[in-house]
């Protein structure tokens, strides 16, 4: 048999490519790994294409696994080219350290083991070929609101992997250790769009203050623990759509970032949007990490 066997599939492992933009007015987020650069990178290290995905011939990526908080082992059950980026973590092959970033080439058998992240929060498994669980909607991402894509993954499942790409060489040219990741994080905003309900001074306090990352935080959003936004209106907002990045701010007050699962419509006011430059930084905002607001 061939493929990788999910040995330990962490606390929330999923695979992810580009996902699905341009599906909002059918109500499919885009989904897609958080950190793209992570996600682009893992693929650039084993050797796929950047547009090796799905069959329909798009520019999609070959699917990687995202993982949070905790790693994941993976069992290859043939030979296999590996590599794992994003959020900096102990790594081992068979109980022997491994390098972070780089090429790991695996014989059958062998278990590659990545651990709790020592900064940041995700971390990407890449593998020659990509991962090839069956496309939905032109994607193999996980959408862990509506239930589109794959779901996340659980021991003992088995994720086939793709035909070898033999005009990519994987790049084992030697790197840098990965940086470590800040537990501060300041996000330029876009003011906007409904400015009008909220309080006078509630802007000014969405810049002067820090809030902290909560537990209740997932890939569909951000929520935040600070200093309260006050409505200027008691009536009802009626359903609008929403778009990636976007602080909502519900009745209690504390600000929740959409990221790449939100929700298309909501009807809770919008204060601003964070840059999208800044956007993939949000993957790797843990639990009790800071954030302030700046002005784009």
């Amino acid at each position: 048999m061939s493929g990788i066997e999910v040995v330990r599939a962490g606390a929330l492992t999923t695979i992810q490519d580009l996902g699905r933009p341009g599906s909002a007015h059918l109500g499919v987020p885009r989904s897609g790994a958080l950190d793209v650069a992570a996600h682009a990178l893992a693929n650039a290290l084993v050797g796929n294409p950047a547009g090796d995905g799905v069959e329909s011939g798009d520019a999609q990526s070959a699917a990687t696994l995202e993982t949070t908080a905790t790693g994941c082992a993976l069992r290859a059950l043939s030979e296999a080219v590996v590599a794992v980026t994003g959020a900096p973590a102990p790594v081992f092959v068979g109980g022997v350290a491994a390098p972070h970033g780089s090429p790991i080439r695996l014989r059958a058998g062998q278990v590659l083991d990545v651990r709790e992240p020592t900064s940041g929060l995700r971390s990407y498994v890449g593998v020659r070929g990509g991962f090839r669980v069956p496309a939905q909607l032109g994607s193999r991402s996980t959408d862990v609101l509506g239930g589109v894509g794959p779901a996340p993954l659980k021991n003992g499942d088995h994720l086939p992997v793709g035909p070898d790409p033999a005009t990519t060489a994987p790049v084992f040219a030697a790197r840098e250790p990965t940086p470590a990741i800040p537990a501060h994080f300041e996000l330029p905003v876009i003011p906007g769009p409904r400015p009008e309900w909220f309080a006078i001074d509630a802007v000014r306090t969405l810049h002067d203050s820090s809030y902290v990352v909560t537990h209740r935080s997932n890939r569909v959003g951000l929520r935040l623990y600070g200093e309260p936004l006050g409505h200027s209106r008691d009536d009802e907002l009626p359903s609008e759509g929403l778009v990636l990045g976007a602080i909502q701010i519900p009745a209690d007050g504390q600000p929740v970032i959409f990221l790449n699962d939100h929700p298309t419509t909501g009807g809770y006011p919008v204060v601003g949007v964070v840059h999208p430059d800044a956007l993939p930084l949000l993957a790797q905002a843990p639990p009790g990490a800071t954030v302030r607001f700046t002005r784009a």
